[in-house]
């Protein structure tokens, strides 16, 4: 038996110290470092003592490194291959989080049923009878998916040995515990020591690893920080668990764009992949109300359509609030700070709450000119025509700014059967003989003549 040895690490970052400290260094957090042993026997292979199968590698010229032969393998869920830029890379290690109960096992499970290749769920937080319940609800005629209950990495590894299965999930990583340490499961050496296991296994065997993780409460993923950068992907599930729909974004992704977003929403058979989110973000009304409009947005390379929503009343206590759900706050305070100087609308005494419809938080600064038609239209209690959209930067000398990608924008929104989109007169735009009208605006004031 090797020596115990005893070290310090930091819970928030996972810096390494060689004795208790009240502060960490590193992420300057305070009383987050905790003691925890390690044990140092001698590591054998993820593989079995039995396999003498071992992979040398050798330095290639880059020239020389061929890349048709790693293929992506097609999920067959068209949300998630757009966020991971096509499918997943063989040998990849993918990290899953978001919040408790916003669906993560059964996006993975669902993601799981649906593979017609040999697929090994492994769950440490679910019985096999739990799986099956919800599997019964989502596909229950799959015959390509095992499940298995375990969280040593070590019997883990035997099982594959025995399967030889073409994708690897685990549920979760924070459940999962080596014997090379002495620690509980869920703490930092565990963590880093399993996924660097996992890491391996998938690299020489090029076996694609999709791991779940869990969120500390401030959002991000508990256990260092390390984990994240290990990883070749990390996706984040977002959503309210009070709201059906789920948005699927990637924070990081060594394979494809990090701007790619997929939107899913809750039903009980699963989740159901939203191909058309314009229609489902705009909400169904007859009746005019004033203090809505649409946007015309990007997320990646779709187009959104989105609806905001602006309410402006009198202050009742003196001090004028100012509220954003979905948009930065200090991006309203911005946009209201010009109507008041370039436009003469005096919006100091009022309150003014914003929304953007479907729980989404939007940072594409296109929708700066929604957000001042919104506003403006609750102000004056008057409804904008249902059929404007809106698509341009609003600057801080009141000149409508161009943004990327008009033309995308243009496309979608006539698609959906808008019949004028206002831009910037500064964009240059080729289309030729679309239905919608073009409308070109150069300043704030163009707007509030169109409008009001």
């Amino acid at each position: 038996m090797a020596k115990v040895k005893t070290t310090f690490f930091c819970q928030n970052c996972g810096a390494q110290y060689a004795k208790w400290q009240g502060q960490c260094n590193a992420c300057k957090e305070w009383n987050t470092i905790v003691e925890e042993v390690i044990q140092k026997p001698e590591k054998s292979d993820w593989k079995s003592p039995t396999s003498t199968v071992k992979k040398i590698a050798v330095p290639l010229r880059i020239k020389d490194i061929d890349l048709s032969k790693e293929p992506r393998l097609n999920t067959f869920d068209g949300e998630f291959n757009r966020v991971l830029g096509g499918g997943i890379v063989p040998g990849s290690l993918t990290l899953l989080g978001g919040e408790p109960g916003i669906g993560k096992s059964t996006l993975l499970l669902q993601i799981s049923l649906k593979l017609p290749y040999k697929t090994l769920y492994v769950s440490g937080e679910e019985s096999q009878k739990q799986i099956k319940m919800r599997a019964e609800r989502i596909n229950p005629n799959n015959n390509h998916c095992y499940i298995l209950t375990e969280t040593k990495t070590q019997n883990i590894f035997k099982q594959i040995e025995a399967l030889e299965p073409d994708i690897v999930i685990v549920d979760s990583i924070q459940t999962l515990h080596s014997d090379y340490i002495e620690s509980s499961s869920g703490s930092i050496s565990q963590i880093k020591e399993c996924t660097t296991e996992l890491i391996k296994f998938a690299k020489e065997t090029a076996t694609p690893v999709l791991l779940i993780g869990h969120i500390t409460k401030d959002g991000h993923i508990a256990g260092p920080k390390i984990l994240e950068h290990m990883v070749d992907t990390v996706l984040q599930f977002e959503g309210d668990r009070n709201h059906v729909f789920r948005i699927l974004r990637a924070h990081k992704n060594r394979f494809g764009s990090t701007n790619e977003l997929g939107i899913y929403e809750m039903q009980g058979s699963g989740l159901r992949e939203v191909t058309n989110p314009s229609e489902v973000l705009i909400s169904k009304k007859d009746e005019e109300l004033s203090g809505n409009a649409i946007a015309a947005t990007l997320e990646g390379m779709r187009p959104l359509m989105i609806e905001v929503q602006a309410l402006v009343s009198t202050a009742v206590y003196g001090t004028p609030q100012r509220s954003a759900t979905g948009f930065n706050a200090k991006r309203l305070n911005m946009l209201l700070a010009v109507l008041e100087k370039r436009a003469g609308f005096r919006l100091g005494a009022k309150d003014v709450f914003l929304n953007i419809t479907g729980g989404i938080t939007v940072d594409d600064p296109a929708i700066d000119l929604a957000v001042v038609a919104a506003i403006l239209s609750s102000n004056e209690d008057t409804a904008l025509q249902k059929d404007f959209c809106f698509a341009a930067e609003v600057g801080l000398s009141g000149e409508i700014r161009p943004v990327h990608r008009v033309e995308q924008r243009i496309l979608e929104s006539e698609k959906l059967g808008f019949s004028t989109i206002f831009v910037s007169k500064y964009n240059k735009i080729s289309l030729k003989n679309t239905a919608i009208r073009i409308q070109l605006i150069s300043k704030i004031e163009d707007l509030i003549g169109f409008l009001i």
